[in-house]
């Protein structure tokens, strides 16, 4: 977004845009008391966006009341087109979505190994073929990319630690941007895209303080606090990955045992049961095990729901949150041991604590990547040049 414009986005104007971006259509009465401002300011601070096409304006009936309706704020959902990205250590997925981060087109690659170079190539022929789907077949009409990482990645632009991939240090973002002829490019821990997506459009919308729980390859956690998704310098360090769950579980690869990793990622799982049954074993094939009554299956798979709701009863208790979104590609896991899973959540919370509410977002990667989307319009946004 770089319309033709004299001054940088205010902090007013960019916290204008983000309630309307997660909250709209959102009447200006509203908007006046979340952000402070007065009509007059309201008014003066919109008009920017308005004129771009960027808002919208809807009708608000004010019943009994004299005078004109007040009209109630919106973005234009097809205003500007985005692209998230996410990268895990096997694929590239990519969707194309509008200003709501809605998913339209989508394309996957597959990658052949970790070589930075490899991989750049890999997203970029994504975001071209997700690009020529949902469009021109060029990058003309994209406003930004969004790439969501498993791992810690620094100022939205270099990737410090990417275990998946091996990586350290990768400045991804200008190697991208430059693939990419300089379009915007925007880079985020996976967590922290998907924690924002579930804050824009997901089970979080509209909540003020909720938590998310990821299943998969490893374990993620991130957290929504005033409104805000919580983000610090260690966001992407895997620190949920090995909270101690299971005092008799199996060991993880770092030699924890019982720990979060080894009794709810994905490889850890496939483990417990590859071990038992003397061979290697799908994620699938565990879940439809299970599903059989297998008792090897069962066994694990209940373990694991028991880990489960101890750590949701750990994040309830300490971040004091009644919400929790669960997600990820492991999430079929709750299919099979829900019931163990809030057994052991019971357990642990205090029987007058509030009812803890538990959303189940099983979409997959195309919830990650509808996420790195949110980020890159976020940033969007943030870069844009209002006239005064």
């Amino acid at each position: 977004m770089t319309d033709a414009t004299t001054t940088e986005a205010s902090r007013s104007a960019r916290e204008l845009a983000r309630e309307v971006l997660i909250h709209g259509p959102i009447s200006r009465s509203e908007l006046g008391r979340r952000l402070g401002l007065s009509p007059a300011s309201l008014t003066r601070l919109s008009k920017p966006f308005l004129d771009l096409g960027l808002f919208v304006e809807g009708v608000e009936e004010q019943k009994g009341a004299i005078g004109r309706p007040a009209k109630p704020l919106d973005v234009r959902v097809d205003a500007r087109r985005f692209i998230g990205i996410k990268v895990t250590g096997d694929d590239v997925l990519g969707v194309a979505t509008d200003l709501r981060a809605t998913a339209q087109t989508r394309a996957a690659h597959a990658l052949g190994g970790h070589d930075v170079a490899a991989v750049v190539e890999a997203i970029a022929a994504v975001v071209r073929e997700v690009a020529a789907a949902s469009g021109t077949g060029d990058l003309t009409d994209v406003a930004g990319v969004g790439l969501s990482i498993g791992g810690n990645v620094a100022g939205r632009r270099i990737v410090k630690r990417a275990p998946f991939l091996e990586w350290r240090d990768v400045p991804l973002a200008d190697l991208l941007e430059r693939e990419l002829g300089g379009l915007p490019v925007t880079v985020e821990n996976d967590v922290t895209a998907l924690t924002t997506a579930e804050q824009w459009f997901g089970a979080g919308r509209g909540l003020p303080n909720f938590a998310v729980v990821t299943i998969g390859a490893g374990v993620g956690y991130g957290l929504v606090m005033h409104d805000r998704v919580i983000v610090t310098p260690d966001s992407g360090l895997g620190l949920a990955g090995h909270l101690p769950l299971d005092a008799s579980g199996p060991l993880c690869i770092e030699g924890h045992r019982g720990c979060s990793t080894a009794m709810l990622s994905i490889p850890g799982i496939c483990a417990q049961l590859g071990i038992a049954l003397g061979r290697e074993v799908r994620y699938d094939e565990v879940l439809e095990l299970a599903e059989a009554g297998h008792p090897l299956a069962v066994s694990i798979t209940t373990a694991a729901g028991r880990a489960l709701g101890r750590m949701l009863a750990y994040i309830a208790n300490l971040a004091m949150v009644d919400t929790v979104v669960l997600s990820g590609e492991g999430i079929g896991l709750w299919r099979v041991a829900e019931g163990a899973a809030r057994e052991a959540l019971a357990a642990d919370r205090d029987a007058e604590a509030s009812p803890l509410q538990l959303h189940v977002d099983d979409a997959g990667f195309v919830s990650w990547a509808r996420g790195a989307a949110a980020i890159a319009i976020e940033d969007a946004f943030a870069r844009l040049r209002l006239s005064a």
